[in-house]
């Protein structure tokens, strides 16, 4: 019963963060309900058009849009102060003074107010543009439901395309070299007695997923691509360094390459399954619809490096032990080039930096560490397993996430989305980093008391005793 208890536990927890995702999702659906309904009974009733009726603007420029405003009565003129078009998301994109003079027209057909406007774009994102009447008292009403949606995108740079090319050569890279160094019978031996990858399984693909999710909808509630970025990063399997830093802070190596191996091929069914499930909540609410498509060609297009991997340790077996050595340094490298190329061609993203960003990157890797090492030791695993876990857990591979939104996603929520997991890479290592350092100084303080411990040769001559 004793050896039972921690496993009840450990499903008892996973239990309680399931049912807690469901809650959240239930709430979030409600409250979508709610606004939905509020903003379909406000209004005055006038009847508002736009020409274009969308409209997309490079950041940076200002496009022109005519606006038609008809079907009002003088009553409703009463107690109108002004008329203005405005904005639901200001730092996306404004209108140069937006101010609506209305003119009662001579006959009934023509409208009140026929007349263009200037929008400006000026960041990346999606908008809502609204015509708002002030009362003469100070408070605002909506018109209608009709709105202009803007989009604001950035121009196609030649960069661009050579990071997206670069991605996508050194992701197939990585999954050639991984399907080579594929141990297919040490990961049978191990999944005989799989406790330490079921763990590390279920702090991956069940907890993760859960975690980023809520902890998107608490830090981002307003700015549903920042949502996407980080349950993309939290759905993503274990990151290529979690073998160095395994090695680096001693912990169960080859544990470490098997729950890798399993993460990554997991990953081609899980990242799918979250992303079409608990994801829809978040691509309905951002009014964006889900690539179903493009998500799956790109899960399809990673198994062909793979198997281009495997075929190669069949009938290259010298070759494949080629890359099995270069492996390690290389899925770090690979991983680190992506991040900095991504924060390098995406400058402008770092203007989105702000505290919540910064907790996002903390709080995903962090609290991940801290979930498999505490699953680990609940089911009394030894602690070279339990690091393995919980750095398994925490490491994500944001080269991974970077891929799916880059091609998943549309502009510009491809390009929003990218902040996630770059933050993400960049917070990831400071805790293992000063692990490792107090690691390091408490070994050097153990070896120098040890020696103090050690008595020093006596360099004065002893006198032999007279004999009597």
């Amino acid at each position: 019963m004793s050896s039972s208890c921690p496993v009840l536990k450990l499903l008892l927890f996973i239990g309680l963060l399931v049912l807690q995702a469901i809650a959240t999702c239930k709430a979030t659906l409600i409250a979508d309900n709610n606004d939905r309904q509020v903003k379909e009974q406000a209004g005055l009733g006038w009847a508002v058009t736009y020409d274009p009726a969308k409209l997309t603007v490079h950041m940076g420029t200002v496009q022109n849009v005519t606006i038609h405003i008809a079907n009002i009565n003088d009553a409703d003129l009463i107690d109108v102060q002004s008329v203005q078009l405005r904005s639901e998301r200001d730092h996306v994109a404004t209108v140069e003074n937006g101010t609506i003079v209305l003119l009662k027209p001579p006959v009934p057909t023509v409208p009140w107010f026929s007349g263009s406007l200037n929008i400006v774009g000026n960041f990346l994102g999606r908008t809502d543009f609204f015509v708002e009447v002030v009362h003469k008292n100070g408070t605002t009403e909506r018109v209608s439901t009709d709105t202009l949606p803007v989009t604001v995108i950035r121009q196609e740079r030649v960069i661009d395309h050579v990071f997206t090319g670069s991605v996508i050569l050194l992701i197939s890279i990585l999954y050639i070299n991984f399907g080579a160094a594929l141990d297919l019978g040490a990961l049978k031996q191990i999944l005989r007695r799989p406790v330490g990858p079921v763990i590390g399984f279920l702090c991956q693909f069940v907890f993760m997923p859960l975690f980023s999710y809520g902890l998107g909808h608490l830090l981002f509630p307003d700015s549903y691509e920042l949502q996407l970025g980080l349950f993309f990063t939290g759905v993503s399997p274990a990151g290529g360094a979690s073998n160095i830093w395994t090695v680096a802070l001693g912990g169960n190596l080859t544990l470490s390459i098997a729950m890798t191996t399993i993460s990554t091929l997991a990953a081609f069914g899980m990242m799918p399954l979250w992303i079409f499930t608990l994801g829809r909540t978040i691509f309905e609410r951002a009014k964006l619809g889900i690539p179903y498509s493009r998500i799956a060609y790109t899960a399809i297009g990673l198994v062909v490096p793979i198997s281009a991997g495997l075929v190669i340790q069949r009938c290259c077996p010298r070759f494949a032990r080629l890359l099995v050595r270069i492996l390690k340094p290389m899925a770090a490298l690979l991983i680190l080039f992506i991040v900095i190329f991504a924060i390098v061609t995406n400058l402008y993203l770092f203007e989105l930096f702000s505290w919540q960003i910064i907790v996002a990157g903390l709080g995903l890797p962090w609290v991940g560490y801290c979930v498999g090492f505490l699953a680990s030791h609940l089911l009394r695993l030894p602690l070279a397993d339990s690091l393995a876990i919980s750095i398994e857990t925490g490491i994500q591979n944001t080269g991974i996430a970077i891929f799916l939104l880059r091609f998943a996603l549309e502009q510009p929520a491809a390009d929003l989305t990218t902040v996630i997991p770059v933050s993400t890479a960049i917070m990831t290592p400071l805790p293992l980093l000063l692990l490792l350092i107090g690691l390091r100084i408490h070994e050097r303080s153990k070896r120098r008391a040890e020696a103090s411990l050690i008595p020093k040769n006596n360099s004065e001559p002893v006198t032999p005793p007279i004999a009597e």
